[in-house]
Parts: structure tokens; C-alpha cells; sequence
């Protein structure tokens, strides 16, 4: 069988957006400079279907600084098993606040085991310094499953 008969697309908004909200590593893509590839990388993220997609970062580090002048950034996540799936999504910045402890909690239970969410948020606060959140209001989806 030909690999493109076996790609299809994620059927239905809920699934795309139910896999989106699981705890994926995404991959943070925003234009760069003129002459240069976007910038990507890896990042933790928050999402809840029918909301906003949301990172930490400092808000001084490049990737905040070129979401600031693209105005939007987007995330990609996948998983190789039991199938090859993934979901990107783009779209403008809608509010950029300051990190609150509520924001950081939320993201170390999320990514990490209960007994290690307690370290993570005292690292992060001791080593990391100031972050802050970008929000994203997802306006464009692309989705596929091959399986």
C-alpha cells in the first residue's frame, strides 16, 4: 500500500483537540530573521480543548522576543505509537502575563510525576528566574494520523 493512502486526516475537532491537550513535548515554531529558517524548539505547554495553547519562557530569551514581533507563534506535537499522529496548530499572541505560581504548578503536574512536580517548581524559581506566559489562540489546524 502506498504510505499517502494510509494518511488521514485526525476525523473530528474534539480528537484533534483531545490529543493536543495531552501532555506532548511540542515543538515551538516562530519566524526568525530575514535569511534565516524559524526559529524551533522544544517546550513545554498547556492547552484545554476549546481554549488557548500557553508557554513559559523568559521574557527576554529570543523565542519570546521573535514571538513579540511576529505577533504569533506556532505548536506541533506528535507520538509514533501506537500510530504515527500529529497536530500543529498556529495563531496570534492574545495576552502575555507574568508567571504566578498557579501557572507553574499547573505545568510541572502535567509533565511530571507528583513526587518530582515539588522540585521542579523549587529549581525552576531558584535557577530559572522571571518567566512568562504567551497565550495563543489557536486559528489554524493541521492534523494527520497514519495508520
Amino acid at each position: 500500500m502506498v504510505v499517502s493512502t494510509l494518511l488521514r486526516m485526525v476525523r473530528s475537532v474534539s480528537e484533534r483537540e483531545q490529543f493536543l491537550a495531552e501532555p506532548h513535548v511540542a515543538a515551538l515554531s516562530v519566524s526568525a530573521d530575514p535569511g534565516r529558517g524559524p526559529l524551533v524548539v522544544p517546550i513545554w505547554y498547556q492547552y484545554a480543548p476549546g481554549g488557548e495553547a500557553w508557554v513559559l519562557t523568559p521574557p527576554e530569551s529570543r523565542k519570546a522576543r521573535l514571538i513579540r514581533t511576529a505577533g504569533r507563534f506556532s505548536l506541533m506535537v506528535h507520538r509514533v505509537t501506537p500510530t504515527v499522529r500529529y497536530v500543529s496548530v498556529e495563531g496570534p499572541i492574545t495576552r502575555t502575563t507574568l508567571e504566578t505560581d498557579e501557572l507553574l504548578w499547573e505545568l510541572a503536574r502535567r509533565y511530571l510525576p507528583p513526587e518530582q512536580a515539588a522540585d521542579y517548581v523549587k529549581f525552576h524559581r531558584t535557577q530559572l528566574g522571571e518567566h512568562v506566559a504567551i497565550h495563543l489562540h489557536p486559528d489554524r489546524w493541521l492534523s494527520a494520523d497514519l495508520g
